[in-house]
């Protein structure tokens, strides 16, 4: 806590500010970690997400960039400071809980206050390993300017170049997107002042290697000022990447990814679908998904899922798939706000190819907690148990479950949607056809099985030890089921032999702390800390 009893991640000594006392004043309790800035400690104005992934305040970047300082957060990892991107999702998330909990807005910290934050930190870790070459310190990103954008961006992965190109091919699991041929329909638009030609010019990329003829062929058609020139470039693009691998790396260039930018939020349709579908075939390979994700493309391909064409969001739902599957990439991509739109899409896309992809892009994505959390809270659980009961994308939606119900909020979300009648009922019915479905429900099933004294009366009522008895003892199935299977079996029979005497009220307690509520408070009807928030 500091001084003015507001929580802090970071415990250190400051000089008091005045800014620090204009601060909106709010129980430090009530405010969730994440609206926090792990610098200041403050809830966040301005908030931005830097290139390792984590939302700090924009103010708190500037000071510790300007002083050449990467600060140890409480987990013991060291942000990469080198890049901001604006977090309006998570802008938009704090401002309706101020006025939720009526609470002042929170305002910008003053510049010397942090600072004093900050240089108190340095004095406490006065290793060199914490700082930040001037190399490596890079402007400030203004959130409206593309041309300021660019020439960050550019010399970000200008650094990162050798370790990007040093990583090696990963092959996608479950399902790859597929690569799409080029539109055999051709768009005669009128000529038009091209944005694209005055913001990026040849000697922007001087310093870069030579294009190859096949990449002087696109860039020029791209960055013409006629709208004919984009459709023919990028068919060409797409055409050209849809087979060759090795095409798709040697394209993969911040020269065309510089107009691919500006290209795939284009108004003309048939513009932004090929710039959609060409931007797929580029992430395909792993050496590319960084380099894309690094160079902004998914606020873009954000806004495009929500207002796009329906062909260009089919194409932009497999490209954060495919994007997702990369570890570092999974992080920013939930920061940015990618959930709520591709659970959206999930539950309302015409398209069924678009729905898998969107199921496999929220599986990769809720591989890492954080992103759970978001998932439950734009509340997945009822519309994954809605679709598992309609048969819908069944074996997908029983991947995401078995993720969901890794964290206490999504199993506590599961169980109080009637997800062990319907997992029971789906295995009963024969509804999960194939081993690895029938293996999915019963891993679900185990994983909320697992210390929780609710599990047992719900799978009692449902008869799920009949179904579990029927498959341990049965003929086929593979040892791994079996094994599933025979652990949730002792969860029904076990009672409190199996969690312990007293395990109910642990777990009562457990779930009344985990939610911020008192025995009291939850016995006199007092529940909002269960209901859910679909803002992040």
């Amino acid at each position: 806590m500091g001084e003015n009893g507001r929580h802090r991640w970071f415990s250190f000594h400051h000089h008091r500010s005045a800014s620090a006392t204009s601060m909106p004043q709010n129980n430090p309790g009530e405010t969730p970690t994440e609206f926090l800035c792990p610098i200041t400690g403050f809830l966040m104005s301005d908030p931005v997400v830097v290139a390792s992934g984590q939302t700090f305040e924009r103010i708190s970047v500037q000071v510790c960039r300007n002083l050449g300082f990467a600060p140890k957060l409480h987990d013991g990892s060291q942000p990469d400071l080198s890049t901001v991107i604006p977090n309006l999702a998570m802008k938009s998330t704090i401002l309706s809980w101020c006025n939720r909990k009526k609470v002042e807005h929170p305002r910008p910290p003053d510049y010397a206050y942090v600072e004093g934050v900050v240089r108190a930190r340095m004095d406490k870790e006065p290793g060199t390993g914490n700082r930040v070459a001037r190399s490596e310190i890079l402007p400030p990103v203004a959130e409206n300017s593309p041309s300021d954008y660019d020439s960050v961006m550019g010399a970000i992965r200008a650094r990162s170049r050798n370790s990007i190109s040093s990583s090696t091919s990963l092959p996608l699991h479950h399902h790859r997107p597929v690569t799409y041929s080029s539109s055999s329909e051709v768009f005669a638009g009128a000529e038009n002042p091209n944005p694209i030609q005055s913001s990026f010019s040849t000697s922007d990329y001087s310093s870069f290697p030579p294009m190859s003829e096949e990449e002087e062929e696109i860039y020029n058609k791209l960055r013409s000022a006629n709208t004919v020139d984009h459709e023919q470039g990028l068919i060409l693009l797409r055409k050209t990447t849809r087979s060759s691998e090795s095409s798709r790396i040697s394209l993969c260039t911040e020269r065309l990814l510089s107009l691919l930018r500006s290209l795939i939020v284009s108004r003309y349709n048939i513009v932004q679908t090929n710039a959609a579908a060409s931007l797929v075939n580029l992430s395909l390979e792993k050496p590319n998904k960084l380099k894309i994700v690094r160079s902004g493309f998914v606020p873009l391909l954000i806004d495009v899922l929500k207002s796009g064409s329906t062909e260009a969001q089919e194409h932009v739902i497999g490209a954060l798939f495919s994007l997702a599957v990369e570890e570092e990439n999974k992080m920013v991509i939930g920061v940015l706000g990618a959930v709520e739109p591709l659970l959206h899409a999930l539950r309302s896309s015409e398209s069924e190819r678009a729905r898998q992809d969107a199921a496999l892009a929220l599986y990769h994505l809720s591989l890492i907690p954080n992103n759970r959390t978001r998932l439950v809270r734009a509340g997945a659980v009822p519309i994954m148990l809605s679709m598992l009961r309609s048969g819908e994308s069944a074996s997908r939606i029983l991947l995401l479950l078995c993720n969901l119900a890794a964290c206490s909020e999504g199993k506590g979300a599961m169980l109080d949607g009637n997800a062990v009648a319907i997992l029971v009922g789906k295995l009963r019915e024969g509804g999960a056809d194939s081993e690895a479905a029938r293996e999915n429900c019963v891993g679900a099933l185990l994983t909320l099985s697992v210390g929780n004294m609710r599990f047992r009366g719900l799978a009692s009522e449902a008869g799920a030890e009949a179904i579990m008895t029927d498959i341990v003892e049965s003929e086929g199935g593979s040892e791994r089921l079996k094994e599933k299977a025979g652990k949730i079996l002792q969860a029904i029979r076990g009672g409190e032999r199996e969690f312990g005497e007293g395990a109910e009220a642990r777990e009562w307690n457990r779930m009344l702390e985990a939610s911020g509520l008192s025995r009291s408070q939850f016995q006199g009807g007092q529940k909002e800390g269960f209901a859910y928030s679909s803002q992040f």
